[in-house]
């Protein structure tokens, strides 16, 4: 039997051909992503259903995602709103925003989903500005250096209730390296201190491995 990585692979596929059939437009985001030369770095099929059935689950009619790449995160957010709901989604690459424009708009999404250009903390202060929230669900995948500012941020676009979800925060298991030289480390440790010290959050995380590797999510919901 396979060990390591390729055992954490090798269970994904298997999960992913049970339960996640195959889709054109998903397939074809990721395709167009490639093409496009954007970083492999998207939620693996599993983790997108998961994020959706999260979403359904919170019965979620405004979304807010911290970091689109090409949007294909997006488009499985996107597919979980409730009706007449809709998402926004904050990415800093002009590149990456063209990109996954164009998949949103194959999935037929784009009456529902915006993509706004700009740093997001440069864009999340606006968004408070303009009334924008609260929102019903709020998933960060940005860059993770910033991510304890993002989730400051989130609170304030948030309402009792909200469902905050944050990825990539296990980094291979470097989280607990309190002496990593690693931004990415440091900015996820920095969220576990934020999690842990703040009294309107109530939250908890897991570790996956998979065929994104050894990693994790946070979730945390706004109880005051």
């Amino acid at each position: 039997m396979a060990e390591g990585a390729e055992l954490w692979k090798a269970v994904d596929e298997y999960l992913v051909g049970h339960l996640i059939p195959s889709d054109p437009v998903l397939d074809e985001t990721m395709a167009a992503n490639a093409a496009a030369g954007l970083p492999s770095i998207d939620v693996a099929p599993n983790q997108g259903k998961l994020l959706h059935l999260l979403a359904r689950v919170a019965g979620a009619r405004k979304i807010l995602e911290i970091g689109t790449l090409g949007g294909y995160s997006t488009t499985w957010l996107g597919r979980a709103l409730a009706d007449g709901g809709r998402l926004i989604s904050l990415e800093a690459n002009a590149k990456h925003a063209e990109v996954a424009r164009k998949n949103i708009a194959r999935a037929g999404l784009e009456s529902v989903v915006t993509v706004r250009l700009g740093a997001a903390l440069d864009t999340l202060p606006k968004l408070v500005e303009e009334g924008e929230g609260p929102f019903d669900f709020i998933f960060i995948d940005a860059d993770k250096s910033n991510i304890p500012n993002y989730v400051t941020w989130a609170l304030k676009l948030s309402r009792k209730g909200t469902l905050i979800v944050v990825d990539n925060i296990i980094r291979e298991g470097q989280v607990i390296d309190a002496a990593s030289s690693d931004a990415n480390v440091q900015g996820a440790r920095r969220l576990f201190d934020l999690l842990a010290a703040e009294p309107r959050l109530e939250a908890t995380a897991l570790q996956t491995v998979g065929s994104k590797g050894h990693d994790g999510f946070a979730m945390a919901v706004v109880v005051g």
